[in-house]
């Protein structure tokens, strides 16, 4: 309820006020509905991450999987759960639209991980495999048309025209990470433990259960949100760019061009059309400019033929996304390393000594939530302290840069798998001291929490780069293709799942005939630190190119608007 004062007209004619009180329907969008979808997106990613986080125990323990079999079937499907969000994307963008893609999306995850369940408690043994790798296939499927409109539509609900709602947007990629690392590291410290202790069934039963609540939730918010009507395929709007700017390869702006197109078009939130951002022309990728150049044909064609003749919005806006295409290509390796953390890092933990106190023992993936608790910690600093400080000496709105916040994150991949190297050479010396490097049951006689470097460093690589690129893909996408930004960001996961057992697989070709098959069943022989420094070797190689390609890249420009990022890295700011 809101109180105004609103004037009135007395019976000997003067004016008085008088308080009257009016009933409002709440606001679409901002914090209001934002806060709602974090919540849902919160539960969602607690039961992700309570069964990804510990697969691949289940499957060398109950499946009886080999260690390296394990690993290539845990990135497997780590992997396609990230790639298929780019068909979610496309499904969203063009036709559902991204809230009704969510809903569908959920109803699938659903009933995938109710399928889960049954395959580990009342599905027979013999068939128990074969279900078990359908429902997670079908949990795929729902991350598909999940991963890439959740934020997107969560960011959505900002309105970018209005100065206050655009500022709470950068801080919002922050509190957006945090939710759902709150709902991963929970999952990781109560699911588990169920898991390990009380049984698979009940672990996988606290998941479907807090599936069910999330739909709810988000159901229950319906009215609360500002909704993005789906437009025309994105690969339409950029193979017709490519197709007008090669039929006028030969033709010369300045003799026989006639003028530019400036025509534009978009829909706005709520399906309305009239989208009045207006792209600034850029000069990379020049020759994709032929497309909107206006010849006699074109101005004698009415209708204007979209296969022939493009607007200024429509180019810039594929050169927007071709100047994504080299930064996503170059974060693969950020994500090969950062898939130790739910594979080698867990057996590598499982045997050190795990003891607190006299009766207790951690599960080894327990562990992985030293990345989430790192994060916790990390992003209120980051975003209260770090970029406050960093606004006063740049000036910049984020304080450093998109790609300067994925760059950093990039370095420190380096340093953890340096760090982790070091830490398994430890531990392979301490096992050859104690005569243990042909008992790999037994338990190393070195502190499990010497591995807690190498998680922490993962975290805050992942406070730099992971939430960068959310932002970054946000941000820089075509505002029609958003949810297909935000698939790009999620399959850099993928790839880098797929490149990690590629490396695994070519590294174990190479040294089988030499030293023996890496990664093999015996932890203690099967050098894993050698792994390592092959990651590191390889994560610092893709560091300097990703800083040869970062200094090169030009952020959007908006007609009329200030721009909010420099050039490329901006190392001289």
């Amino acid at each position: 309820m809101d109180v105004i004062v609103a004037p009135i007209t007395t019976q000997n004619g003067r004016e008085q006020s008088k308080v009257v009180s009016t009933l409002r329907k709440p606001s679409k969008g901002g914090w209001n509905s934002a806060i709602f979808i974090i919540f849902v997106e919160v539960t969602l990613r607690f039961a992700y991450y309570g069964l990804a986080a510990n697969l691949i125990t289940y499957l060398t323990n109950d499946l009886h999987q080999s260690t390296s079999t394990a690993i290539k079937n845990v990135n497997t499907w780590v992997g396609v759960s990230a790639i298929f969000p780019i068909f979610g994307a496309i499904l969203a963008d063009s036709l559902l639209g991204r809230f009704k893609t969510i809903i569908l999306a959920s109803a699938i995850y659903f009933l995938g991980m109710i399928l889960l369940t049954l395959s580990v408690s009342v599905i027979p043994t013999h068939y128990r495999e074969a279900v078990f790798f359908i429902a997670l296939y079908i949990l795929a499927v729902g991350e598909g048309g999940h991963k890439p409109c959740v934020q997107t539509f969560a960011a959505d609900q900002f309105d970018e025209e209005k100065p206050e709602e655009k500022a709470a947007k950068s801080s919002f990629f922050n509190w957006w990470y945090l939710g759902i690392v709150a709902g991963a590291s929970s999952a990781v410290l109560l699911v588990i433990y169920i898991q390990d202790n009380v049984g698979w069934t009940a672990g996988f039963g606290m998941l479907t259960g807090a599936l069910g609540v999330a739909l709810f939730i988000f159901l229950a918010g319906i009215k609360r949100y500002r909704k993005q009507a789906p437009v025309k395929s994105p690969f339409t709007m950029v193979a017709q760019v490519f197709v007008a700017a090669m039929r006028k390869r030969r033709v010369i702006e300045t003799q026989q061009g006639l003028g530019i197109c400036y025509d534009a078009g978009g829909t706005d939130v709520e399906g309305q059309p009239g989208n009045s951002r207006t792209l600034a022309a850029t000069n990379q990728y020049r020759f994709l400019d032929k497309a909107m150049i206006i010849d006699n044909l074109d101005a004698s064609s009415k209708p204007r033929n979209p296969w022939r003749l493009c607007s200024l919005n429509q180019v810039e806006e594929v050169k927007l996304v071709l100047r994504l295409l080299p930064i996503w290509l170059s974060c693969f390796m950020f994500t090969a390393v950062l898939a130790q953390t739910h594979t080698l890092f867990i057996k590598q933990g499982s045997t050190m000594i795990r003891s607190i106190g006299p009766n207790f023992q951690v599960p080894p993936a327990s562990f992985q939530s030293l990345v989430g608790l790192t994060i916790l910690f990390t992003i209120p600093i980051y975003d209260r302290i770090l970029v406050p400080a960093a606004r006063k000496l740049t000036g910049h709105r984020s304080g450093v840069t998109m790609l300067q916040r994925i760059g950093i994150g990039l370095f420190l991949s380096v340093i953890e798998m340096v760090v982790a190297a070091l830490v398994e050479a430890k531990r392979v010396s301490i096992a050859r001291e104690h005569g243990l490097i042909d008992t790999p049951k037994a338990t190393v006689p070195m502190s499990v929490w010497w591995i807690l470097p190498q998680y922490m460093i993962s975290g805050i690589s992942d406070v730099f780069t992971v939430v960068g690129l959310q932002e970054l893909f946000y941000d820089q996408m075509p505002e029609s293709m958003r949810s297909l930004g935000a698939a790009a960001h999620v399959s850099v996961i993928g790839v880098g799942s797929f490149i990690n057992t590629a490396i695994i697989t070519v590294v174990q070709a190479i040294t089988a005939r030499s030293s023996g098959i890496l990664l093999g069943d015996n932890l203690n022989r099967a050098h894993v630190d050698y792994f390592y420094w092959v990651l590191a070797v390889l994560s610092a190689l893709n560091f300097c190119v990703y800083l040869w390609i970062a200094s090169g890249f030009v952020y959007k420009k908006v007609e009329g608007e200030e721009p909010q990022q420099g050039k490329g890295l901006d190392l001289d700011m």
